[in-house]
Protein backbone atom coordinates (compact mmCIF):
# COMPACT_ATOMS: atom_id res chain seq x y z
CA UNK A 1 0.00 0.00 0.00
CA UNK A 2 1.33 3.49 -0.83
CA UNK A 3 2.49 5.75 1.97
CA UNK A 4 1.96 9.52 1.96
CA UNK A 5 5.17 11.50 1.58
CA UNK A 6 3.58 14.91 1.21
CA UNK A 7 0.08 16.39 1.07
CA UNK A 8 0.22 18.90 -1.78
CA UNK A 9 -3.36 20.07 -1.27
CA UNK A 10 -6.75 18.59 -0.36
CA UNK A 11 -7.05 16.69 -3.64
CA UNK A 12 -3.43 15.87 -4.49
CA UNK A 13 -0.88 13.83 -2.55
CA UNK A 14 2.62 12.55 -3.16
CA UNK A 15 3.10 8.92 -2.11
CA UNK A 16 5.76 6.22 -2.38
CA UNK A 17 5.42 2.45 -2.67
CA UNK A 18 7.42 -0.35 -1.05
CA UNK A 19 10.10 0.04 -3.75
CA UNK A 20 10.55 3.72 -3.01
CA UNK A 21 8.96 4.82 -6.31
CA UNK A 22 7.02 8.07 -6.01
CA UNK A 23 3.53 8.66 -7.33
CA UNK A 24 1.31 11.70 -7.56
CA UNK A 25 -2.33 10.81 -6.88
CA UNK A 26 -5.25 13.04 -7.81
CA UNK A 27 -8.59 12.32 -6.14
CA UNK A 28 -11.08 14.80 -4.71
CA UNK A 29 -10.57 15.11 -0.93
CA UNK A 30 -7.83 12.46 -0.78
CA UNK A 31 -5.45 14.80 1.06
CA UNK A 32 -7.95 16.29 3.46
CA UNK A 33 -6.82 15.81 7.06
CA UNK A 34 -4.03 13.42 6.05
CA UNK A 35 -0.41 13.50 7.21
CA UNK A 36 2.93 12.22 5.87
CA UNK A 37 3.59 8.60 6.82
CA UNK A 38 -0.03 7.52 6.64
CA UNK A 39 -1.03 4.60 4.45
CA UNK A 40 -3.53 5.54 1.74
CA UNK A 41 -5.98 3.35 -0.13
CA UNK A 42 -6.24 4.19 -3.82
CA UNK A 43 -9.74 4.10 -5.33
CA UNK A 44 -10.54 3.15 -8.89
CA UNK A 45 -11.36 6.77 -9.68
CA UNK A 46 -7.98 8.10 -8.60
CA UNK A 47 -5.54 9.33 -11.22
CA UNK A 48 -2.00 8.09 -10.60
CA UNK A 49 0.92 9.83 -12.29
CA UNK A 50 3.77 7.37 -12.56
CA UNK A 51 5.35 7.99 -15.94
CA UNK A 52 6.38 11.60 -15.55
CA UNK A 53 10.02 12.32 -16.23
CA UNK A 54 12.09 13.03 -13.13
CA UNK A 55 12.24 16.71 -14.02
CA UNK A 56 8.49 16.95 -14.70
CA UNK A 57 7.77 15.05 -11.51
CA UNK A 58 9.77 17.46 -9.38
CA UNK A 59 8.34 20.55 -11.07
CA UNK A 60 4.76 19.29 -10.85
CA UNK A 61 5.15 18.64 -7.12
CA UNK A 62 6.48 22.17 -6.69
CA UNK A 63 3.68 23.66 -8.78
CA UNK A 64 0.89 21.76 -7.03
CA UNK A 65 2.22 22.88 -3.65
CA UNK A 66 1.53 26.49 -4.58
CA UNK A 67 -1.74 26.45 -6.58
CA UNK A 68 -5.30 25.19 -5.89
CA UNK A 69 -6.10 21.60 -6.83
CA UNK A 70 -8.72 22.84 -9.31
CA UNK A 71 -6.00 23.47 -11.88
CA UNK A 72 -4.86 19.85 -12.04
CA UNK A 73 -8.49 18.73 -11.96
CA UNK A 74 -9.23 20.97 -14.96
CA UNK A 75 -6.18 19.63 -16.76
CA UNK A 76 -7.41 16.09 -16.14
CA UNK A 77 -10.86 16.93 -17.58
CA UNK A 78 -9.29 18.56 -20.64
CA UNK A 79 -6.97 15.59 -21.21
CA UNK A 80 -9.91 13.18 -20.94
CA UNK A 81 -11.87 15.16 -23.55
CA UNK A 82 -8.86 15.46 -25.86
CA UNK A 83 -8.01 11.75 -25.72
CA UNK A 84 -11.64 10.84 -26.42
CA UNK A 85 -12.26 13.32 -29.22
CA UNK A 86 -8.88 12.84 -30.89
CA UNK A 87 -8.75 9.07 -30.25
CA UNK A 88 -5.19 9.29 -28.94
CA UNK A 89 -3.10 9.09 -25.78
CA UNK A 90 -1.39 12.31 -24.80
CA UNK A 91 2.17 12.51 -23.56
CA UNK A 92 2.35 12.72 -19.75
CA UNK A 93 4.20 16.06 -19.97
CA UNK A 94 0.78 17.64 -20.64
CA UNK A 95 -0.02 17.45 -16.91
CA UNK A 96 2.81 19.80 -16.02
CA UNK A 97 2.68 22.02 -19.11
CA UNK A 98 -1.08 22.55 -19.24
CA UNK A 99 -1.60 22.89 -15.47
CA UNK A 100 1.08 25.57 -15.37
CA UNK A 101 -0.41 27.28 -18.43
CA UNK A 102 -3.93 27.36 -16.97
CA UNK A 103 -2.66 28.87 -13.75
CA UNK A 104 -0.73 31.56 -15.63
CA UNK A 105 -3.66 32.25 -18.01
CA UNK A 106 -6.01 32.87 -15.08
CA UNK A 107 -3.42 35.10 -13.38
CA UNK A 108 -3.10 37.13 -16.58
CA UNK A 109 -6.89 37.41 -16.83
CA UNK A 110 -7.19 38.86 -13.33
CA UNK A 111 -4.31 41.25 -13.99
CA UNK A 112 -5.91 42.39 -17.28
CA UNK A 113 -2.73 41.37 -19.04
CA UNK A 114 -3.35 40.53 -22.72
CA UNK A 115 -0.81 38.49 -24.69
CA UNK A 116 -1.75 38.31 -28.35
CA UNK A 117 -1.58 34.94 -30.09
CA UNK A 118 -0.19 35.97 -33.47
CA UNK A 119 -1.11 32.68 -35.13
CA UNK A 120 -4.63 32.36 -33.69
CA UNK A 121 -6.37 32.19 -37.06
CA UNK A 122 -3.80 29.84 -38.54
CA UNK A 123 -4.16 27.44 -35.62
CA UNK A 124 -7.95 27.60 -35.76
CA UNK A 125 -7.78 26.69 -39.46
CA UNK A 126 -5.02 24.08 -39.42
CA UNK A 127 -5.90 22.28 -36.16
CA UNK A 128 -9.72 22.49 -35.91
CA UNK A 129 -10.06 19.38 -33.69
CA UNK A 130 -7.52 20.60 -31.16
CA UNK A 131 -9.11 24.07 -31.27
CA UNK A 132 -12.46 22.47 -30.47
CA UNK A 133 -10.85 20.83 -27.42
CA UNK A 134 -9.56 24.27 -26.46
CA UNK A 135 -13.09 25.69 -26.61
CA UNK A 136 -14.30 22.85 -24.38
CA UNK A 137 -11.47 23.76 -21.99
CA UNK A 138 -12.77 27.34 -21.76
CA UNK A 139 -16.15 25.92 -20.73
CA UNK A 140 -14.47 23.79 -18.03
CA UNK A 141 -12.58 26.80 -16.69
CA UNK A 142 -15.74 28.91 -16.64
CA UNK A 143 -17.63 26.18 -14.78
CA UNK A 144 -14.84 25.69 -12.23
CA UNK A 145 -13.71 29.28 -11.68
CA UNK A 146 -16.59 31.45 -12.87
CA UNK A 147 -14.53 33.38 -15.43
CA UNK A 148 -14.56 33.27 -19.22
CA UNK A 149 -11.11 33.46 -20.76
CA UNK A 150 -10.81 35.08 -24.22
CA UNK A 151 -11.26 32.86 -27.26
CA UNK A 152 -7.57 33.10 -28.13
CA UNK A 153 -6.90 30.95 -25.07
CA UNK A 154 -8.64 28.05 -26.86
CA UNK A 155 -5.81 28.14 -29.40
CA UNK A 156 -3.15 28.45 -26.69
CA UNK A 157 -4.55 25.36 -24.96
CA UNK A 158 -4.80 23.65 -28.33
CA UNK A 159 -1.07 24.13 -28.88
CA UNK A 160 -0.41 22.09 -25.74
CA UNK A 161 -2.75 19.36 -27.03
CA UNK A 162 -0.94 19.21 -30.38
CA UNK A 163 2.48 19.05 -28.72
CA UNK A 164 1.31 16.32 -26.35
CA UNK A 165 0.34 14.09 -29.28
CA UNK A 166 3.98 13.93 -30.34
CA UNK A 167 6.72 11.81 -28.85
CA UNK A 168 8.54 13.52 -25.98
CA UNK A 169 11.93 13.10 -27.61
CA UNK A 170 10.84 14.75 -30.84
CA UNK A 171 10.82 18.25 -29.29
CA UNK A 172 7.93 19.08 -31.62
CA UNK A 173 6.74 22.68 -31.31
CA UNK A 174 3.23 23.31 -32.65
CA UNK A 175 3.72 27.09 -32.61
CA UNK A 176 6.68 26.90 -35.02
CA UNK A 177 4.83 24.37 -37.16
CA UNK A 178 1.74 26.56 -37.51
CA UNK A 179 3.89 29.56 -38.43
CA UNK A 180 5.65 27.55 -41.14
CA UNK A 181 2.40 26.13 -42.53
CA UNK A 182 0.78 29.56 -42.55
CA UNK A 183 3.73 31.12 -44.39
CA UNK A 184 3.78 28.35 -47.02
CA UNK A 185 0.02 28.74 -47.62
CA UNK A 186 0.47 32.50 -48.08
CA UNK A 187 3.41 31.99 -50.45
CA UNK A 188 1.60 29.40 -52.55
CA UNK A 189 -1.57 31.51 -52.77
CA UNK A 190 0.47 34.52 -53.91
CA UNK A 191 2.72 32.65 -56.34
CA UNK A 192 -0.11 30.67 -57.96
CA UNK A 193 -2.21 33.85 -58.12
CA UNK A 194 -5.37 32.04 -57.04
CA UNK A 195 -7.52 31.81 -53.95
CA UNK A 196 -8.08 28.18 -52.95
CA UNK A 197 -11.50 26.84 -52.06
CA UNK A 198 -10.98 26.27 -48.34
CA UNK A 199 -14.00 23.96 -48.18
CA UNK A 200 -12.65 21.60 -50.86
CA UNK A 201 -11.11 18.19 -50.20
CA UNK A 202 -8.03 19.26 -52.18
CA UNK A 203 -7.36 22.20 -49.86
CA UNK A 204 -7.87 19.92 -46.88
CA UNK A 205 -5.34 17.43 -48.29
CA UNK A 206 -2.91 20.27 -49.01
CA UNK A 207 -3.11 21.47 -45.40
CA UNK A 208 -2.71 17.91 -44.09
CA UNK A 209 0.37 17.46 -46.26
CA UNK A 210 1.86 20.70 -44.91
CA UNK A 211 1.18 19.65 -41.32
CA UNK A 212 3.05 16.38 -41.81
CA UNK A 213 5.76 18.22 -43.72
CA UNK A 214 6.23 20.67 -40.83
CA UNK A 215 6.38 17.78 -38.37
CA UNK A 216 9.04 16.01 -40.45
CA UNK A 217 10.92 19.28 -40.89
CA UNK A 218 11.13 20.15 -37.20
CA UNK A 219 11.87 16.59 -36.08
CA UNK A 220 14.58 16.04 -38.72
CA UNK A 221 12.73 13.18 -40.42
CA UNK A 222 12.55 14.58 -43.94
CA UNK A 223 11.91 12.38 -46.97
CA UNK A 224 15.16 12.03 -48.90
CA UNK A 225 15.03 9.35 -51.58
CA UNK A 226 17.81 9.53 -54.18
CA UNK A 227 15.22 8.73 -56.88
CA UNK A 228 14.28 11.99 -58.66
CA UNK A 229 11.70 10.40 -60.97
CA UNK A 230 8.68 12.16 -59.44
CA UNK A 231 10.49 15.51 -59.37
CA UNK A 232 11.42 15.16 -63.05
CA UNK A 233 7.86 14.19 -63.95
CA UNK A 234 6.42 17.20 -62.15
CA UNK A 235 9.05 19.50 -63.68
CA UNK A 236 7.99 18.38 -67.17
CA UNK A 237 4.23 18.15 -66.72
CA UNK A 238 3.56 20.95 -64.21
CA UNK A 239 6.37 23.54 -64.37
CA UNK A 240 4.30 26.23 -62.61
CA UNK A 241 3.63 24.01 -59.60
CA UNK A 242 7.25 22.86 -59.35
CA UNK A 243 8.45 26.46 -59.68
CA UNK A 244 6.12 27.43 -56.82
CA UNK A 245 7.44 24.58 -54.68
CA UNK A 246 11.00 25.66 -55.49
CA UNK A 247 10.21 29.16 -54.25
CA UNK A 248 9.02 27.58 -50.99
CA UNK A 249 12.30 25.67 -50.79
CA UNK A 250 14.25 28.91 -51.33
CA UNK A 251 12.29 30.59 -48.53
CA UNK A 252 12.96 27.70 -46.14
CA UNK A 253 16.69 27.70 -46.89
CA UNK A 254 16.87 31.44 -46.30
CA UNK A 255 14.69 31.47 -43.17
CA UNK A 256 15.83 28.24 -41.48
CA UNK A 257 19.23 27.59 -43.07
CA UNK A 258 18.06 24.06 -43.80
CA UNK A 259 17.88 22.27 -47.15
CA UNK A 260 14.87 20.17 -48.16
CA UNK A 261 15.13 17.36 -50.67
CA UNK A 262 13.84 17.10 -54.25
CA UNK A 263 11.44 14.43 -53.00
CA UNK A 264 9.85 16.84 -50.52
CA UNK A 265 9.67 19.55 -53.21
CA UNK A 266 8.04 17.11 -55.65
CA UNK A 267 5.33 16.01 -53.20
CA UNK A 268 4.65 19.64 -52.31
CA UNK A 269 4.28 20.42 -56.02
CA UNK A 270 1.82 17.53 -56.41
CA UNK A 271 -0.47 19.00 -53.76
CA UNK A 272 -0.06 22.53 -55.11
CA UNK A 273 -1.09 21.32 -58.56
CA UNK A 274 -4.09 19.38 -57.28
CA UNK A 275 -5.33 22.35 -55.30
CA UNK A 276 -4.64 24.97 -57.97
CA UNK A 277 -6.27 22.99 -60.78
CA UNK A 278 -9.56 22.89 -58.85
CA UNK A 279 -9.83 26.49 -57.68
Amino acid sequence: MPQIKKVLNSSVILVSDENGEEYIILDKGIGYGRKPGEIVEVSGGSRIFVHLSQRDHRQLVELLSSIPSEYLEMTQEIVDIAEKQLDTTLNEHIYLALTDHLNFAVERFHQHMIITNRVFWEFKTFYPKEYKVGLAALDIIEKKLGIRLPEEEAANIGFHIVNAQKEAESQFDAMRAVKLVGTIVTLVTYLMNSQPDKESIHYSRFISHLQYFAERFFTNKMLDSPDDFLYQQMETAYPKAINCAEKVRTYIIKEYDKVISNEEVAYLAVHIQRMASRT
